[in-house]
C-alpha cells in the first residue's frame, strides 16, 4: 500500500512538473505563431481625403490566396461610398504608423455566411494557410489577431487567446415567440450553419480577423462580432458578449466559386 501510494504520488509529480514544462514551450510556440500571423493582417475601411482624419477604420481582414486578396466581414463593408467626395474603399497594411493605405474592390460577399472577398493591388502580402492540422474539437486552444483599437493611432495588432467552447447552430430556437425578431425568424426558416462559440474576448474592430490553431497559425475560423451575436444573443434578456466565429470552410468555399471572377 505505501509503496502504491508513493507511486501515485510520483505520477501525479510528473504529471505537475510536466504541465509546468509544458507551459513556457507553449507560450513560445505562440508567439512565433502570432508573429508570423501578424505579417498577414490587415485593416479594412475607407479613405477619404476631404474627411477628419481621411481613414475611416471598419474591420480587421487577413490575406489569403497569392497575397492579394483579403478575407473579412461582409458586414464591415459600407453599404455605399461617397464617391462624389472621393470616398474609396481601402485596405491598411503596416505596423505601428508605418501604414500604407491602398485601394480595395470587392471581389466576392457570401451574405449568409458574413464573408467578403476583396482585392488590391501592389506587392503580395504573406498569406495564412486555410484549413485545420486537425479536426476541430470544443476545448481547443485558439488566437485570433485583429485591430481592436482601429488606424487612429496607427495599426497595432491585437492576440487573443483562449478555447472553443462550443460548436453550436448560428441561430437557436426560443419558446416564446414574441422574442423572435424578424432577423431570427428568417434563420430559423433556413437551415442554420454551425459556427464556433469562443471562450474568449473580442471587440467590434476584431470582426474579419483570423481565428487559429494557437500552434501552427492555420486559420479555422473568422471572428464575427455582430452579426452572428445578433442571431444568437438578440434572444436573450441578458446577451453574455460571447465572441464567435465562422468556420474556415466557407472562406474556402468562397474562394472557389470566386475563382473565375478573379482569373
Amino acid at each position: 500500500m505505501p509503496f502504491n501510494l508513493s507511486l501515485s504520488r510520483c505520477r501525479l509529480l510528473g504529471l505537475l512538473m510536466g504541465s509546468l514544462w509544458l507551459l513556457p514551450v507553449q507560450a513560445a510556440e505562440l508567439a512565433d505563431t502570432a508573429d508570423q500571423v501578424k505579417a498577414s493582417i490587415v485593416a479594412v475601411g475607407t479613405v477619404q481625403p476631404t474627411r477628419q482624419p481621411p481613414a475611416k477604420f471598419q474591420a480587421t481582414g487577413f490575406a489569403v490566396g497569392q497575397g492579394r486578396h483579403i478575407i473579412t466581414n461582409a458586414h464591415a463593408l459600407p453599404d455605399f461610398l461617397d464617391t462624389p467626395n472621393k470616398e474609396t474603399l481601402a485596405v491598411f497594411i503596416g505596423q505601428g504608423k508605418q501604414v500604407e493605405a491602398r485601394p480595395a474592390k470587392k471581389i466576392a460577399i457570401d451574405a449568409e455566411h458574413d464573408l467578403a472577398l476583396l482585392e488590391i493591388d501592389g506587392a503580395p502580402l504573406p498569406v495564412l494557410r486555410l484549413g485545420a492540422s486537425r479536426p476541430v474539437r470544443e476545448g481547443q486552444a485558439i488566437a485570433f489577431t485583429g485591430f481592436p483599437l482601429g488606424v487612429v493611432l496607427g495599426l497595432f495588432p491585437v492576440t487573443h487567446t483562449g478555447i472553443i467552447s462550443a460548436i453550436s447552430p448560428v441561430a437557436i430556437p426560443v419558446p416564446m415567440a414574441g422574442k423572435l425578431n424578424a432577423t431570427a425568424i428568417r434563420r430559423l426558416k433556413e437551415e442554420p450553419y454551425e459556427v464556433l462559440q469562443l471562450d474568449a474576448t473580442a471587440y467590434p474592430g476584431s470582426s474579419g480577423s483570423p481565428l487559429y490553431e494557437a500552434t501552427t497559425g492555420r486559420v479555422i475560423g473568422v471572428i464575427n462580432k455582430v452579426f452572428v451575436q445578433e442571431s444568437k444573443e438578440s434572444l436573450l434578456e441578458r446577451p453574455s458578449g460571447i465572441t464567435y466565429a465562422i468556420p474556415v470552410r466557407y472562406v474556402q468555399a468562397l474562394l472557389q466559386r470566386a475563382a473565375p471572377a478573379k482569373n
